[in-house]
């Protein structure tokens, strides 16, 4: 039987390789995944362990508790006397103090800020030739006083050469400063979009506003002292707000958020390649399912000739191994092609991500070969066990069909209460109370996948009806073609509907990114056209990023402002948890609207020393009303008391303001370097032209502050969603394709199956032309079959996740459905391609003698 098995795969190798090729698309996602997902984990360890290089310990100053990367926020930094201090501790070698900073802009020949999605790094280079510089110079000198070294990717990518000056922005305007030399950092290929700047420990401090302080001091131990000595030596020297920590724990501190990072980047990514290979399992069944249905004649003589229903479960196995295995090798090497086109991807959409070459681990390996293999063997199952059904007497009957199932009758009741049973995991998943992440996550793809595997089983039911309501324009419009493919489409329910049920969860979860997409985008901006009613809106370029106060300053000195406020942003430590905390300036209420539960506009300029506003939702949780006390821990470990005077209602699409907001002058009393997350003008004569330019020659020193209008703030806000939509769309796009070669699989199998009935058809006088016509159509009302139940699924379960999240309100993507509803039409266009120019390459009287 495994000669038999063998035999029968290499006399099927068109539909051999188009079944396999499902799997080879989902195993290149899983290996494609690990293959990236690896290594930029090797090349963040990479980085984190050059910065510490030559250290033993690290001081750095103490935050009362953990900071966000990101949040504007950062420990306080320290006397820098302390330095002589600890280069006075027994054992201590070498001790070097540096400052840093993660929003120090380079600005291009144009005058243009130089940034992306990655930090734009500035650091203090005490000594070049330190142990502790992770940095190699490429060409040029260390700087000096007044001089900057940029890393050679930004060199290259914006033409500049050692002696060239270049504009550097950080907590003031830019300045101009000479390029004493170019650098690459570490043993990294590329540290994605990030910008490096360096500069002597004065020049840093002085830019970053740190005159006198120091961020960190590096430790190198003396010879033969361990590291826990030397680290509870240093200990007994250190001030209050300081900490000092093994290099290698500071390493590890580091990375805590990035290999988060990396871990939810990993879940994603595989959850795509899940998505392709349930996909692909669909066409594995569907293949083999309509293989063995034309083998029943070729399966019964076996049984004739006395082979066991054992050993005609045993072949069947064995070729879904057989493809299996080729398939989960050959997606596994492809993974490393999709590797590089993922982190081309994330490139071009503003992700870039650092890399040190792709990294093939084993785990990778086993892992590919392991899910390639079971999903094959695991659809497979259904199929092998129906040709243990095939009996001898179909040998010698022309026409003899599989018998059903005993369990067929259950189908309809079992495939609706899976689907029941799917909505409801579903359904506890999102409104469940006290569920963690992972629980809630877990839920909710069983839920899906549950109520994929029901609707899939449900569809045969329905298929008859869609059929012929779908294929109604093929029948009146296509002729004769047209009403033979609307027949055959019903003339196999179960066929049908797997085949389009492989094409349904693709485009349902694309109808479902799209219904997200919808609602987030109408209720942003309908928040945004509820809050800001001044004329503008200053940020960062990359519109995230904290920028200096000092850009508020500047913007307020414009011809023509009438009102000016900024929004300060931060963490605190608020009823034992770190929260996102903002300030306001008094002027906040004539730029800003709010609709207030308790309170008024007023509330801004009322603010004080101690006064405070918090959101609605935030006051119940918390049995907080006017004239409340809350006790906030700032990042230094200082407590300061604030008194609620106001309480707000943000809209569904969010608000410029933490869950606690309280004046700015407090703020920066509380906090280093503090920066403002956006600031809003109100100018005379509103948004014109002439008040645009004012406001930009303002702002002309910063070349990292944005200038924007009101419907300009909206798009670019909503530019870094719309590119993770984007990203969304391309991946979900393989799962897409694998559908697609599904049908391509089952068009031509179906070709090979209707072989006499196409030759009798041509006989007749239908020409080859009209066999293409018949062929497309059926193709399409197939895809229309999916497409419509996946539209279906996608704005239910879409609309379920918007019914759980406050700030999303439900928006039908009308446009978006059309745009749908073409592209699954092209599918089936697509998807008849080939098959439809085989049929009709069928030479009729052979096809009269086809067995």
């Amino acid at each position: 039987m495994t000669k038999f098995a063998l035999k029968g795969l290499l006399g099927r190798k068109l539909r051999t390789a188009l079944t396999a090729f499902a799997i080879v698309l989902g195993v290149a996602m899983v290996s494609g995944t690990f293959v990236l997902t690896d290594s930029i984990d090797k090349a963040f360890d990479s980085i984190f362990t050059d910065v510490r290089k030559g250290s033993n310990v690290i001081v750095s100053g103490k935050a009362a508790f953990d900071l966000t990367d990101g949040s504007g926020t950062t420990p306080p930094p320290f006397d820098e006397q302390l330095l002589r201090r600890v280069r006075a501790v027994d054992g201590v070698r070498l001790a070097e103090g540096s400052v840093d900073s993660e929003t120090t802009i380079l600005v291009d020949k144009k005058g243009k800020a130089i940034v992306g999605n990655a930090p734009s790094l500035g650091f203090a280079i005490a000594d070049g030739e330190s142990p502790f510089n992770p940095l190699t110079l490429v060409e040029g000198a260390w700087p000096g006083a007044g001089e900057v070294v940029i890393d050679k990717a930004t060199a290259e990518s914006k033409d500049f050469k050692v002696g060239d000056t270049i504009g550097v922005q950080a907590e003031g305007p830019v300045r101009k400063m000479r390029i004493s030399g170019i650098i690459l950092f570490g043993s990294v290929a590329t540290i994605g979009d990030a910008t490096l700047a360096g500069f002597d420990l004065p020049t840093a401090q002085e830019l970053f506003n740190k005159r006198g302080k120091l961020d960190e001091i590096a430790v190198a131990a003396e010879p033969g002292v361990p590291d826990p000595e030397l680290l509870a030596s240093i200990e007994a020297v250190l001030p209050p707000q300081t900490q000092a920590r093994l290099a290698s724990e500071e390493v590890a501190s580091d990375a805590e958020e990035t290999n988060q990072f990396i871990s939810g980047l990993q879940i994603f990514l595989l959850a795509f390649g899940g998505i392709a290979l349930f996909v692909g399992s669909f066409v594995i069944a569907n293949s083999l399912s309509i293989t063995i249905a034309q083998r029943t004649r070729e399966l019964a003589t076996i049984r004739t000739l006395g082979a066991s229903r054992r050993q005609v479960l045993g072949s069947i196995i064995l070729e879904a191994l057989v493809i299996g295995s080729v398939a989960a090798i050959v997606g596994l090497f492809t993974g490393l092609l999709l590797a590089k086109g993922l982190f081309r991807l994330f490139d071009l959409f503003g992700f870039t991500l650092p890399n040190q070459g792709l990294l093939l681990e084993n785990r990778t390996i086993v892992a590919c070969l392991v899910v390639g293999i079971l999903v094959t063997l695991l659809a497979s199952l259904r199929p092998a066990i129906r040709a243990t059904r095939v009996p001898p007497i179909a040998a010698v009957r022309e026409g003899a069909t599989l018998p059903e199932s005993r369990f067929a009758r259950f189908r309809t009741v079992g495939s609706l209460g899976l689907t029941a049973l799917g909505f409801v995991s579903f359904v506890y998943g999102i409104f469940g109370s006290g569920l963690g992440t992972k629980q809630v996550l877990t839920w909710m793809g069983l839920g899906a996948l549950l109520i994929f595997l029901g609707v899939a089983l449900f569809a045969v039911r329905i298929v008859r009806p869609l059929a012929a309501w779908l294929g109604w324009p093929a029948a009146r419009l296509g002729g004769a073609a047209g009403t033979l493919a609307r027949d055959n489409a019903r003339r196999n329910p179960q066929r049908t509907a797997s085949t389009a049920a492989a094409l349904m969860i693709g485009l349902a979860l694309v109808t479902l990114v799209a219904t997200l997409a919808a609602g987030i985008t109408t209720t942003f901006r309908s928040a945004v056209d509820g809050i800001f009613t001044s004329d503008y809106a200053i940020t960062a370029q990359n519109q995230f990023s904290p920028i200096p106060t000092s850009v508020g300053e500047a913007a307020a000195k414009a011809r023509g402002i009438d009102a000016i406020s900024s929004t300060r942003t931060g963490e605190a430590r608020i009823f034992d948890k770190t929260e996102l905390v903002t300030a306001v300036e008094p002027d906040t209420g004539k730029v800003l609207t709010v609709e207030w539960t308790q309170g008024s506009q007023a509330v801004f300029g009322q603010l004080g020393a101690d006064g405070a506003f918090v959101d609605d939702d935030y006051a119940k949780d918390h049995g907080l009303r006017i004239g409340s006390e809350i006790s906030v821990q700032v990042p230094s470990g200082n407590r300061i008391v604030l008194r609620v005077k106001g309480i707000f209602k943000p809209p569904a699409g969010g608000s410029p303001f933490g869950r606690v907001t309280f004046s700015s002058a407090t703020f920066d009393r509380e906090y280093d370097s503090p920066r403002n997350l956006y600031t809003f003008v109100q100018m005379r004569g509103g948004d014109a032209a002439a008040n645009t330019k004012a406001l930009k020659a303002a702002v002309a020193g910063f070349p990292n502050a944005k200038v924007q209008t009101r419907d300009q703030f909206v798009e670019n806000q909503m530019a870094p969603i719309n590119r993770i939509l984007i990203v969304f769309y391309v991946l979900l796009l393989l799962s897409v394709i694998v559908s697609v070669f599904g049908i391509v699989n089952t068009l031509v199998l179906t070709v090979f199956e209707r072989t006499r009935e196409l030759g009798m058809l041509r006989a007749v006088g239908m020409t080859r032309r009209q066999v293409r016509r018949m062929i497309r159509h059926e193709s399409v009302i197939t895809a229309l079959i999916g497409g419509v139940l996946g539209i279906v699924l996608g704005i239910v379960i879409g609309g379920l996740l918007i019914a759980r999240v406050d700030f999303i309100e439900f928006s039908l993507p009308l446009g978006q459905l059309i745009l749908i509803g073409v592209l699954t039409i092209l599918v089936g266009i697509l998807a008849a391609i080939f098959p439809a120019r085989r049929a009709a390459k069928l030479d009729p009287l052979q096809a009269l003698q086809y067995e």
